[in-house]
């Protein structure tokens, strides 16, 4: 709290008309204590004698009155009453001190326990110890005023501090609050604490006094010059200037302190106008939320902020009126962050985070503007201020926010609901619009007060037979209202402090849920033919309970759970408007189970409500946060359900809705008539599921089948049958963009499963059924593959034999998402066929074969050849089957067989492959070989005959490797300047190849290098290999060849040398044409390549000289480079 050294101003001015001399003459002692004479304290305390009646007055009195108004109700009050009156109006409870100085109440504190350092510093639990510790002296109470100093100790990095402490009180609450320490925070220093509770816990310590103007009034003259002039001599520095300056106007008869009567006292207690509410620090909130709001949800800012929301509640459940203060200063800060117009301007989406303390904003204000207490001017008042924020261009809207509004695509198609308008004309609904709009809500409601008020409101013989009824068949009372909002006034109930009547309120409203759901079953079983004849196409709950932004079954939830476990204490409700209404009662009244069946708890009806919720058929939002909320709001439900111990009741419970959920048609998520855009059901029945399994696994089947509908993404042939399940069909995806949370429903679709496969394992029928749900439901590839693979590990688990159906189902789910995905791009997909190729390995032999027979349905030739059918017939997969040499080689066949057909129809990748495939067999060898002639002319490139012409030399046919590298030279085209080609290796390869064949296979090949290759520096490699060694210097059958070396002079050398002179000078005015300074040294050393080349030739010295010459003359422009030519060449 920001502690101001200065004191606060007086409050109001006091004058004691008609107290004459003689009541002045009984002056008091100036030792007297705050509680009476010690003795008299002591004796009380030790004989526990009855509290006086003066006692219980002053006591009522300093509760509820100014002190100016007691003043006012009677001339003279006496000493003793007006001691007790000050006595008893500082506060006597610790926890309001607590609520004020920490974030928690004081026994909530995880400091107390030594388990967190950061709670020990907390001002309250400092407070203790500087209290426990003796560092608190000089306390005086002077009237409504308490002072005193608190001794901080010294620290190895501070020396002591003594602070200087006051504290104004005034019927039970402080009310400022001032430290000479100087911090600055939200909440009262330690030392402000620790005085506070040294008054509240020793009380007869503290010396009391009557407010000052009462001791002055009892002053004669002189008494009072001389109290004046000690006053001013022991303060002279500080008060002399303000002395003079008083005592100027009062001499000065026009001067405006005559003209008022009395003068102000700051120890007389608050006035009649004074609002009595505990002391906040308005500034410091505020600055502290918008230093929050600036750190952007970083150094654990967002905390802090839902700390201070819990604050607020806190307040609320106190009925303290600084809660609704210090919403609004919370509120205005919000209103004020700089990034919603930078947001909106941007059209940028505000963080989750963020977007979550809005809602938490919005839904405080619809608790406070619903306090059953709130007069109608200080509603206004809200009303006024929530249509001020509503009307910024920058307040959030309820529904997400300005950077992700979006038309909503679906309300232009005929399966849209009818009456949701168009996203672009629908008014705008803002955080505080259902705030706003519970304005208008009223308690005055005979019923509702009786509900609320009475745990004896029956009616046996009410008739049950009107939706709007008021008593059910059992004669217990129902509240027909919005759920949403009901659920709000539930919430408001339990935030002011009314656990009770919110709990009454809330067991009226599962009541009406409960009939609500047994006559939605009764009419849909008496329209059931026509309606699944006709099927629908709009939903029944536009608004689902679940993410809906008041939280209305969280609400539910959490008052009958909190009532179920106890611990929640509050005063009855009172409507009557007397000024005692709304506190806290002394002796609560414990809450009555009139309104529970036999063996009913509030836990089971809490988890009866969460499963009515959940299960709700409604229509999904618009819009990426609404969705996600769903979404989060479904987890948190569920997450609570989870901590709660099945028992046999609770899975009674869980059975009776199981049933309701699969019978009550268009009504429920999981009836047999579904919009094609109501939310789904996976997350929900796969608890649903494993809840119900162990218990019913009928049921739990039951459930968890027909939730693994996902009808937005399929498609009918008529829009009207779009609810009917047997009539939809799978087809690609259709997906709208208003489904943002598309990817992870359909995660949760795919756990579903994957859990029911799990618990299906053993159970040949039940898996069938499950494979049937997956292949029509689910149709995203990688989910079926990631269930396909689920399926394999569950069913081959090492501490077990393997389970052959479960891995049939793997095997079956792997085959659909090889057809799925043959014919699109997917970066699994060679993942996904190395996985079928191995679970197909797991279930035997004959599934192999089958997969090969039926290749072109699941697998591209590439895959065939290279994954399946190399794997096929590898060692570990024989190894891995036992197989013995008859079913190898059928096995085999199959293999070459499907290699042969990718080579056929895809020669270039296949081809190798298949020859590989073949090796074993010569008729499919020669076949394959045959095939790659075949496609040789047209459908291959150089690369891969080259690649195959290689493996035909490894394999020993060097004709056939012969035959194929001329064929690849047709195909290839190297220019003067591809030096560095990567075929290079292959031409090379090639003329060794033909070299070592003999001098007519070189004499072949040669023309086709000449025409393939233009590159001067490959050329002469070629030349000077031919060079080295005779033709067929390594004969067929190993005996070397004695002939001649080859004749530079004759043919074919004779081509290639001219051939590889000719692309020097080519290569040579090419490179002469952009040839820069930097490049000369690299040319002359090129030029001296050349030269060797021309050499080779007879009269090789003569055509170098004159194509040097030539250069002379054409570039004799290129000054530096001629010359450099000169001197290396002449």
């Amino acid at each position: 709290m920001a502690e101001r050294v200065q004191q606060p101003p007086a409050k109001r001015l006091c004058c004691r008309p008609g107290y004459g001399a003689t009541c002045r003459q009984g002056q008091r002692a100036a030792g007297a204590s705050c509680g009476g004479s010690a003795a008299t304290q002591g004796e009380s305390s030790r004989t526990q004698s009855p509290e006086s009646l003066l006692d219980i007055a002053a006591r009522k009195v300093a509760e509820k009155w100014p002190f100016q108004r007691v003043e006012e109700r009677f001339e003279r009050i006496p000493e003793p009453v007006q001691r007790r009156i000050v006595y008893w109006s500082f506060p006597r409870s610790e926890r309001e001190i607590c609520m004020y100085s920490s974030f928690n109440t004081g026994g909530e504190e995880m400091g107390s326990t030594g388990e967190s350092g950061d709670e020990t510093r907390l001002p309250f639990r400092r407070g203790i110890a500087l209290l426990e510790s003796g560092c608190v002296d000089n306390v005086l109470q002077v009237g409504f005023h308490l002072s005193g100093t608190v001794r901080e100790p010294a620290t190895s990095s501070e020396p002591e501090l003594v602070c200087n402490v006051s504290v104004s009180f005034d019927r039970c609450k402080i009310t400022a609050v001032t430290c000479s320490c100087g911090n600055k925070d939200i909440f009262y220093c330690a030392h402000v604490v620790a005085l506070s509770l040294y008054r509240v816990r020793k009380a007869e310590q503290v010396k009391l006094r009557l407010p000052i103007s009462e001791t002055l009034f009892q002053m004669n003259r002189d008494q009072l010059q001389k109290f004046v002039q000690y006053l001013i001599t022991v303060h002279h520095t500080e008060v002399l200037p303000t002395a003079q300056k008083l005592a100027d106007e009062i001499l000065s008869q026009n001067s405006e302190i005559n003209q008022v009567h009395g003068a102000p006292d700051p120890t007389a207690g608050a006035s009649v106008d004074d609002e009595n509410c505990w002391h906040l620090d308005e500034e410091q909130v505020q600055e502290q939320v918008k230093l929050f709001l600036s750190q952007g949800g970083y150094h654990g800012s967002g905390k802090q902020l839902n700390l201070l929301f819990s604050k607020v509640r806190e307040m609320l459940k106190m009925r303290d009126s600084n809660g609704a203060r210090m919403l609004t200063l919370i509120t205005e800060q919000f209103m004020g962050d700089p990034r919603l117009a930078l947001w909106r301007q941007q059209g940028t989406a505000m963080t989750d985070k963020y977007r979550q303390l809005w809602d938490e904003l919005g839904a405080l204000w619809m608790c406070i503007v619903l306090n059953p207490h709130c007069k109608p001017e200080q509603k206004g008042f809200w009303l006024r201020q929530l249509r001020r924020w509503n009307g910024v261009d920058v307040c959030p809207l309820e529904d997400g926010n300005h950077g992700s509004e979006l038309t909503n695509l679906t309300n232009v198609l005929p399966q849209g609901p009818p009456g949701n308008p168009d996203s672009l004309t629908r008014p705008h609904r803002t955080v505080f619009t259902r705030a706003i709009e519970a304005c208008d809500l009223h308690w005055q409601d005979s019923h509702l007060q009786h509900v609320i008020t009475g745990d004896h409101y029956t009616n046996y013989c009410y008739h049950d037979n009107l939706n709007s009824s008021l008593f059910d068949a059992r004669g217990w009372p129902l509240w027909h209202e919005h759920v949403p909002t009901a659920c709000a006034r539930v919430d408001a109930l339990r935030s002011h402090g009314y656990p009770k009547e919110a709990l009454r309120l809330a067991v009226a409203i599962v009541n009406t849920l409960q009939r609500q759901q047994q006559k939605q079953k009764e009419l849909f079983r008496a329209h059931k033919k026509e309606l699944l004849h006709r099927g629908v196409t709009s939903v029944t709950n536009l608004e689902g309970w679940v993410g809906h932004p008041l939280d209305p079954i969280g609400t539910l939830f959490s008052t009958l759970m909190e009532t179920g476990r106890g611990g929640e204490d509050g005063a009855p409700l009172d409507f009557s408007g007397s000024p005692g209404s709304g506190r806290r009662a002394e002796h609560p009244v414990l809450p009555t189970q009139r309104f529970l069946e036999d063996g009913e708890s509030f836990v089971s009806l809490a988890v009866e409500t969460a499963l009515i919720g959940l299960g709700q058929q409604r229509a999904m939002p618009d819009g990426l946060y609404a969705q996600e909320k769903v979404c989060r709001n479904e987890e948190q439900l569920l997450a609570k359900l989870q901590e709660v111990d099945l028992d046999d009741a609770l899975v009674k419970i869980f059975q009776k809705q199981a049933v309701f959920l699969l019978e009550a048609g268009p009504y429920s998520g999981l009836g047999e008539i579904l919009y094609r855009e109501s939310v789904p059901m996976h997350t929900f029945a796969k608890y649903l599921f494993t809840s119900l399994l162990p218990h019913d696994a009928e049921l739990a089947y039951r459930i968890a089948l027909r939730a693994m509908r996902l009808p937005v993404l399929e498609s009918t042939a008529a829009s009207g049958d779009l609810s009917r399940p047997h009539h939809i069909v799978s087809v690609v995806p259709n997906r709208y963009p208003r489904w943002f949370t598309l990817s992870h429903i359909e995660t949760q679709q795919c756990e579903l499963a994957s859990t029911m496969l799990t618990a299906a394992k053993g159970d040949a029928r039940k898996l069938e059924t499950v494979l049937e749900s997956i292949q029509k439901n689910i149709h995203s590839s990688s989910h079926i593959f990631k269930l396909a693979q689920d399926a394999f590990k569950i069913a081959t688990l090492m501490d077990s034999l393997p389970d052959i159906t479960l891995l049939k189902v793997s095997l079956e789910l792997g085959l659909q998402v090889m057809r799925m995905t043959l014919s699109t791009l997917n970066w699994r997909r060679r993942e996904m066929v190395r996985w079928l190729v191995t679970c197909a390995t797991e279930v035997g032999v004959f599934a192999l074969d089958s997969i090969m027979q039926s290749w072109f349905t699941l697998f591209t030739p590439t895959e065939a050849t290279s994954v399946v059918a190399s794997t096929v017939m590898s060692n570990g997969t024989i190894v891995r089957l036992h197989l013995d040499c008859h079913q190898q080689e059928n096995l085999a066949n199959s293999a070459r067989t499907l290699a042969l057909q990718c080579a056929m129809k895809d020669p270039q990748n296949c081809a190798l492959s298949a020859l590989t495939l073949c090796e074993k067999d010569h008729i499919a060898f020669e076949t394959a070989y045959q095939i790659v002639l075949d496609a040789a002319a047209t459908g291959m490139n150089y690369t891969q005959l080259f690649t195959i012409a290689r493996y035909m030399e490894h394999r020993g046919y060097p004709m056939r490797a012969y035959k194929l590298a001329t064929l690849a030279m047709a195909h290839l085209n190297l220019s003067y300047n591809q030096d560095t080609h990567p075929a290079i290796n292959d031409v090379l390869w090639a003329c060794a190849l033909s070299h070592s064949l003999g001098k007519n296979e070189l004499a072949a090949v040669i023309p086709l290098v000449v025409k393939s290759v233009k590159c001067a520096t490959v050329l002469s490699d070629i030349l000077r290999r031919c060079t080295l060694t005779t033709p067929g210097v390594v004969a067929l059958h190993g005996r070397r060849n004695s002939g001649k070396l080859m004749s530079l002079d004759k043919a074919p050398l004779r081509q290639l040398l001219d051939a590889t002179i000719g692309a020097y000078i080519n290569t040579t005015h090419s490179r002469l044409t952009h040839i820069s300074p930097r490049h000369y040294s690299e040319f002359i050393e090129f030029l001296s390549k050349a030269r060797e080349t021309f050499l080779m030739a007879q009269d090789g010295h003569m055509q170098f000289t004159q194509f040097i010459d030539n250069l002379k003359q054409i570039y004799k422009g290129k000054k530096k480079l001629m010359m450099l030519v000169r001197e290396r060449f002449g």
